[in-house]
């Protein structure tokens, strides 16, 4: 039989053997440029300065913070960059320890660094998302980060850099631990860790949220601390306290599933509640205070202050600020919750309902109500309480000592007293007439009343209490604006006031802190005290470093003050603010609303003989708060709630006491003259300054007719504001 012949099909390698020959050489090339890619850029990315040494990190040591405390002594917080107290490896729990191994680094005792194993899946799926959304850090490679951060920094997370600093931590991860035994490093990583809402490391951590020691916790609270590395801001107990129990939850089920806690106790600690400590309990005291207070000492100390470890005693009151805090924070719910009448702006729930997982929004433009609470000791100037917004983990801008917002009719006390200090009696006649005045634009400004009327000739009393616009604005003019000014300075308002007609009805800005400060003046019948919030500075050995003295400086005599005190008592009787504290407040108080163009700003201060306190009200970028927005309705009931608070747990203050160069007279309001029997006028008793008093009778004057359509001064719950135009 003929063979039969086999056709041999050659493979794909045999038929294209210049084509393997190409590709390989391709790939030789390529592999090749990779890997002195690889080479380029791991020399780059440590190239001599970029990179830290485990050197470094052996004699590493935490900055030690400054410590507050209150007038009375009690601790407030701690100042740093960085809160941090330090807890041995030994005394940090096994349970604790567990529990961010499971969740941080499974593997941390069996690899040398990084764990090569995770490396491919988070590739795998930044490749799918074409980002770097998933990392494969080691708690090594996170601790190099963590303690080196100008060097390693984490948050970057694309581009070169982003490659570059993973190299980085690569390599000085390797080296950490070829030379650092695996406890010291977990122990520096647990007291090193930022566990959001300003702690940093375990202890911190649960000092701030649950008020003792982690040697103290319970398996759901490691949990939830467990659950914040990934991140803290969106897990933030405080802030977000749905998500961190259901973040702490997960964590509990992956130390479940790992043996570490059995199926009864993780069923337990699932259902456990969130329990956090309260403010006080956790150092979280005051925090627009406490930064307050840190600013003023970075001024003075400079890095000293966060590496030395300095006792910092301040003048604040824990009582008065919790009682602040608490009324603001209900007038705002009231007032975003309709008390008052529509509310069309997103309300403080409505945000935190929706908040992303970043630490703050931005700062000074938070898009719900704001806040601040000033209130200070008239004889010194020592803050007592500091509130300055809601939420100051969402947002670190102080509007009680950083915002500029215009005062409104706050600022027509100013006008007042540089009135009285130029012997206007509180008869002197206003004129409440329609004004028109040039604008520098070339247009004309014709400023209006609240009430959208005038009133013709009225005493300056009732102009103050009525808060009638218009003859504040002709008062001003009169006396000239840069009286005013100049009395605006010595009552310590440091921002610019142009010389504009406007500023008699408070269009220009001012700190709130600088203007509830001013009102000192009054309430210590003529004393102004700048506003002062530390009394000593000591190092950790008790040596004093600094000792600030008050600034006080004579602004009115005693009978001028006393006069303005019994003007601003009116507003509180019959005047914008009778309703919401005359009615309801009853130790003697004098004070003043305001309300600034289209209801954007409302305030108001107030004062007792040992007290001032001022309320602010607004949103950051400015905007109408509601229809009619007045200071008297919404901003001075928070003011009463918190005084009424206060005097509740401490005596009542005296009245001010009248000076010798008070004098009355019974007087005919309608003329500045003195009353007699056939005067047409209103008959009323009015006090005077030595000198200042009428003495010619409504009798002798020649031709003195009334009208008798005059309206008497009366009860007035108008609000105050300023013009319906914009200043010129």
């Amino acid at each position: 039989m003929p063979k039969t012949k086999y056709r041999v099909h050659k493979t794909f390698w045999e038929r294209n053997p210049r084509l393997i020959r190409q590709a390989t050489l391709a790939a030789t090339f390529f592999a090749t440029f990779a890997l002195g890619g690889v080479i380029a850029a791991w020399t780059l990315a440590c190239r001599p300065g970029q990179c830290p040494t485990v050197d470094e990190l052996e004699h590493y040591r935490p900055r030690q913070t400054s410590k507050l405390y209150a007038a009375d002594g009690k601790f407030i917080a701690e100042l740093g960059l960085e809160r941090r107290t330090l807890l041995p490896i030994a005394e940090i729990p096994p349970m604790l320890r567990d529990a961010f191994l499971v969740v941080e680094d499974k593997r941390f005792y069996r690899h040398h660094g990084i764990d090569w194993f995770t490396i491919p899946g988070a590739v795998i799926a930044n490749l799918k998302t074409m980002s770097f959304s998933q990392g494969f850090s080691t708690i090594t490679m996170q601790l190099a980060g963590n303690v080196f951060p100008e060097r390693i920094n984490r948050r970057e997370r694309s581009g070169f850099s982003a490659v570059a600093r993973k190299l980085r931590e690569i390599k000085f991860a390797r080296a950490i631990d070829s030379r650092l035994p695996k406890d010291q490093v977990l122990e520096l990583y647990l007291n090193q860790i930022d566990l959001g809402n300003g702690a940093h490391g375990v202890e911190t951590a649960a000092q701030r949220y649950f008020g003792k020691s982690a040697r103290q916790l319970n398996l759901p609270e490691v949990a939830t601390l467990a659950a914040l590395p990934k991140a803290p801001g969106r897990y933030n107990p405080r802030r977000f306290p749905d998500r961190a129990i259901q973040r702490r939850n997960t964590v509990i089920e992956v130390m479940r599933q790992h043996g570490l806690v059995s199926d009864a106790d993780a069923s337990v600690a699932k259902a456990y509640p969130l329990r956090l400590a309260n403010r006080a309990e956790s150092g979280d005291v005051a925090p627009y205070y406490v930064e307050w207070i840190r600013q003023l000492l970075d001024q003075q100390f400079g890095a000293q202050l966060y590496e030395q470890g300095h006792k910092v005693y301040t003048t604040l009151d824990l009582e008065l600020q919790s009682a602040a805090e608490r009324a603001l924070e209900r007038q705002l719910r009231g007032i975003e919750s309709e008390r008052y009448g529509p509310y069309q702006h997103q309300t403080y729930e409505q945000y935190l309902a929706h908040a992303g997982s970043t630490d703050e929004a931005d700062g000074r433009n938070s898009p719900y109500l704001q806040g601040a609470f000033v209130a200070l000791d008239p004889r010194s100037g020592a803050v007592r309480a500091l509130v300055g917004g809601r939420d100051f983990s969402d947002s670190k801008f102080n509007r009680a000592v950083q915002a500029l917002r215009q005062p409104g009719s706050t600022f027509k006390p100013v006008v007042y007293a540089a009135a009285v200090q130029n012997r206007r009696p509180p008869t002197y006649i206003l004129d409440d007439s329609p004004l028109s005045l040039p604008m520098v634009q070339g247009d004309t400004w014709g400023p209006q009343n609240y009430d959208m009327q005038f009133e013709g000739q009225i005493p300056m009393r009732r102009a103050l209490y009525e808060s009638r616009n218009v003859p504040a604005i002709r008062l001003g003019m009169e006396l000239g604006e840069q009286t005013v000014v100049d009395m605006a300075r010595r009552l310590g308002i440091t921002t610019a006031i142009p010389l504009y007609p406007s500023i008699h009805i408070g269009a220009a800005s001012v700190y709130p802190l600088e203007m509830v400060a001013a009102f000192s003046t009054f309430a210590t019948l003529g004393t102004h005290a700048r506003a002062m919030g530390i009394t000593k500075v000591e190092t950790a050995k008790g040596e004093v470093l600094w000792t600030p003295e008050p600034v006080r400086a004579p602004v009115l005599a005693p009978e001028e003050a006393w006069l303005m005190v019994d003007m601003m008592k009116d507003v509180v009787r019959r005047g914008s603010a009778a309703a919401s504290v005359g009615t309801q407040f009853r130790i003697p108080s004098g004070g003043k609303t305001g309300t600034t163009n289209d209801g954007t700003d409302v305030w108001y201060i107030g004062y007792t003989s040992d007290l001032v306190a001022g309320v602010w009200i607004g949103l950051d970028r400015p905007d109408r708060i509601k229809a009619n927005a007045q200071g008297g309705v919404l901003a001075a009931p928070a003011w009463t709630a918190f005084m009424t608070e206060v005097y509740r747990r401490k005596p009542a203050p005296p009245d001010w006491p009248r000076p010798a160069a008070i004098v009355t007279r019974t007087v005919d309001l309608l003329s500045n003259t003195l009353w007699t029997r056939d005067c047409p006028g209103i008959e009323a008793t009015e006090s005077f300054i030595t000198g200042t008093e009428p003495t010619i009778s409504c009798s002798l004057m020649p031709g003195m007719t009334v009208d008798t359509a005059a309206v008497p001064p009366r009860d007035s719950a108008r609000a105050d504001s300023a013009a319906r135009r914009p200043p010129p």
